[in-house]
This record gives structure tokens, sequence and C-alpha cells, in this order.
């Protein structure tokens, strides 16, 4: 059984899919930079190891990737997964666990790469947005593409509606590529993705 650690700043509903899918992995912990994150308190009631490194407490950046980086170590997780932690992260930290770190981002990229993506989509005047999943890499929401999801924007979608359209996107589709990666179906090699033939389901590609 292969290991998954998972990091999220906030409410973690992209943490919770991944437990709800049942996948046959371990989760071995999730790790917080913020001690009020919701998150933790639903990892908690399904007995899933926790552990906060509080951003706040570091006088930098590196200082805090570093003991980040500790934590994840001492997991000694086959997979991270970033699910909705709100850190840019340095570039000894994404060295660190090269390959085996990924994250779902809220925008089609390399389209709306940072943040504010579903304003800007609609600011933009897109007609498809949706999520993407990556690998990590040091250039920001620019990792190789794993796996992406869409839907058509509404006229009538705020920034608000949007959001809560696509992360029913994103709780489909992060426990779909976790398993891939874990179960050899996902390889990455010179920054290019591939994945088996055999299990790619466009059931979640698309929603009008």
């Amino acid at each position: 059984m292969k290991k998954i650690a998972i990091l999220i700043s906030g409410r973690g509903t992209n943490m919770q899919a991944i437990v709800d899918a049942r996948l046959p992995h371990e989760i071995c912990g999730v790790i917080s930079n913020n001690p009020n994150a919701a998150g933790l308190h639903f990892a908690k009631s399904r007995n899933i190891n926790t552990c906060v490194v509080n951003h706040r407490d570091y006088p930098d950046r590196e200082s805090f990737d570093e003991a980040l980086g500790n934590a994840i170590a001492a997991l000694q997780p086959d997979l991270v997964v970033l699910a909705g932690f709100m850190r840019i992260l340095t570039v000894g930290l994404t060295t660190r666990f090269a390959g085996k770190m990924i994250n779902i981002h809220p925008s089609l990229l390399p389209a709306f790469r940072g943040l504010d993506t579903h304003e800007r989509a609609i600011g933009g005047g897109v007609k498809l947005h949706g999520c993407t999943v990556h690998f990590v890499t040091p250039n920001l929401d620019e990792g190789p593409i794993i796996a992406q999801a869409a839907l058509c924007v509404r006229p009538n979608d705020t920034p608000q509606t949007l959001a809560e359209r696509v992360l029913v996107l994103e709780h489909e589709i992060l426990p779909k590529t976790v398993a891939w990666v874990l179960d050899g179906h996902c390889t990455m090699e010179a920054n290019h993705v591939t994945l088996d033939p055999s299990i790619i389901d466009d059931s979640f590609s698309f929603q009008r």
C-alpha cells in the first residue's frame, strides 16, 4: 500500500474527496500551514494524522519550506498532494519532492495561473473553464499537466457560482488522478506526462 500526504490551507474539500474515494492507498498525514484550517477537524474525525507547520512562525519562505519539507519527509509519502495549499513553494522544496508532488489548480492551465482564476475567466470572456491537475515544478502552475476537466461558462455565472461548479469537477478529477499516479498509470519523463490509454475516462472531461 502506497502512502499519500495531503497539504491544505482551508476547508480541505479536495482532501475530503480523496478520503471519501476510499483509494487502496494510505493517507499517512494531512499537513496545513494554517492552524485554524477547517480541514484539520475533518482529518482528525477520520483518524488521520495531522500536523501544522505555521508559516507565520518562520522569518522567511526558505526556512518555512525547510520545516515543511521535513514534516512531509517524516511521513515518508509516495505522493504529496497540494489540495488547496495556498503557499508559493521555493525551488528547494519543489526539487526535494520532484516527480512526487501534484497540485490541483482552478483553471484550464496554462490559462489563468495564480489567483482569482474565476473572476479572470469571466472577465476574459472565455467560454470554457475548469481545473487542472499537474506535477509541481519550481515555476508557479507551469508543471506538466496530468489531467483537466472543463465546463461551459454560463452567461449568468459569477465568480462564486463558477467556483462552486468548478469545485465539483475538482472533487472528481483529483482522486482519479491520485490513483493514476500511484497505480503506475501516469509517468513523467523529461517534463512530459504519459497516461496509460486504458485508464483514460472521458466522463469527467466536459459538462454542459
